[in-house]
């Protein structure tokens, strides 16, 4: 129920800046021009929106419980295990974090390398081996390094505003059509019309996400590099075996499950966020 209530306060949220943004530069959707502003506004608005509030976001849905004061020498240990990596990497301290579930997972998140949060389930905490959770830690830490949070807001931001424009001028078209072979040149009609458009961002929403899945397991692949280089390409190696064997996650929301260490299963290769296992300990072994 939470994560439902924080979904719509953040729509509400990129409705209102963009109407007021949209308000203040005088867009006339009417026009081809128009529309692509109104669709970069909103595409590019949801998306940046989305970063800028991630962490908050983060903990919020997850309940991750921030480190500011280790309770116990396991806490210690993570906390500067993290610290040690990201001198190494070049990157502020992040906030380090662990949230109560079951599996085995972690992310990372925040709007910028300075500015970032890395958190680690329960279950993994306690059901890996410290050379584990270290290439755990080492693959997120590189996530952030590496700048991938703004990238996929980008590449998120383009794919939105593609989807947006493209629905609209197709169904601008299909109701041209309609009204051309229409005696009374009516068209859709107004409930016709945002039906056709609700459609069309569906199907086009589809095409995006393959587009976004696939840089996203490109993201993967670098993360795992940047992994071996910290922590050694054993302990990453060891990590990604010791996920195989676990059970399927599902628990992550997918804002998070992109940066996180192990995403969700699938049939479909083209729509996953992760490469497969296999592909990830095999990539690492050639390396």
């Amino acid at each position: 129920m939470k994560r439902i209530f924080l979904l719509i306060a953040t729509n509400l949220a990129v409705l209102l800046v963009a109407s007021i943004v949209m308000s203040i530069l005088g867009v006339n959707t009417s026009t081809m021009s128009g529309l692509l502003v109104f669709a970069a506004i909103f595409g590019f608005g949801g998306a940046f929106i989305s970063l800028a509030i991630s962490k908050w976001m983060a903990k919020k849905t997850m309940g991750c419980e921030v480190i500011t004061q280790p309770r116990d020498n396991t806490e210690r240990w993570l906390v500067e295990t993290v610290a040690r990596q990201a001198e190494q990497a070049g990157i502020k301290m992040p906030e380090v974090a662990i949230y109560q579930s079951p599996e085995m997972n972690a992310f990372a998140t925040g709007p910028s390398k300075d500015n970032s949060l890395v958190a680690v389930s329960s279950g993994l905490l306690y059901g890996m081996t410290q050379d584990e959770i270290e290439g755990v830690l080492a693959h997120e830490v590189s996530h952030v390094a590496n700048g991938d949070m703004v990238t996929l807001t980008l590449i998120q931001g383009v794919v939105n505003t593609f989807v947006i424009f493209a629905a609209r001028v197709v169904a601008g078209i299909i109701n041209n059509v309609v009204a051309s072979n229409d005696e009374e040149g009516e068209g859709l009609g107004m409930f016709a019309y945002m039906a056709v458009v609700f459609v069309l961002d569906m199907l086009f929403g589809i095409l995006a996400s393959m587009i976004v899945a696939y840089f996203s397991r490109i993201r993967e692949f670098k993360a795992d590099e940047g992994a071996a280089r910290l922590a050694g390409k054993s302990k990453m190696i060891a990590a990604l075996e010791r996920l195989k064997s676990g059970p399927e996650t599902g628990a992550m929301p997918a804002q998070m499950s992109a940066l996180g260490i192990n995403g969700k299963r699938s049939m479909a290769e083209l729509m996953m966020s992760h490469p497969p296992l296999e592909k990830r300990i095999a990539a690492l072994r050639n390396s």
